[in-house]
């Protein structure tokens, strides 16, 4: 799966990513950039979200905060929801 296709169902439905971090410790993580499943305080004051080409920003629902992770560090990528 691409960066792009990441993006898009990012910004549909929530889904979990297994990633290896930067320190190598393996996190899987549920995360969103669905505004209906972010609360309002955590909302981007913004409209326009930036991504870089390596990194996508993302919420993690579990830890109520907004997490990044290397795309090309990705080892597994689905929805939750089918």
């Amino acid at each position: 799966m691409n960066r792009s296709e990441m993006i898009e169902m990012l910004r549909d439905r929530v889904c979990v990513v297994k990633f290896t971090k930067v320190d190598g410790e393996v996190r899987e993580m549920a995360c969103t950039l669905n505004e209906n499943a972010i609360p309002d305080t955590m909302k981007p004051k913004n409209a326009t979200t930036s991504y870089s080409e390596e990194v996508i920003k993302v919420f993690d629902v579990n830890k109520a905060g907004w997490r990044s992770f290397k795309v090309d560090s990705v080892q597994m990528f689905e929805s939750l929801i089918p």
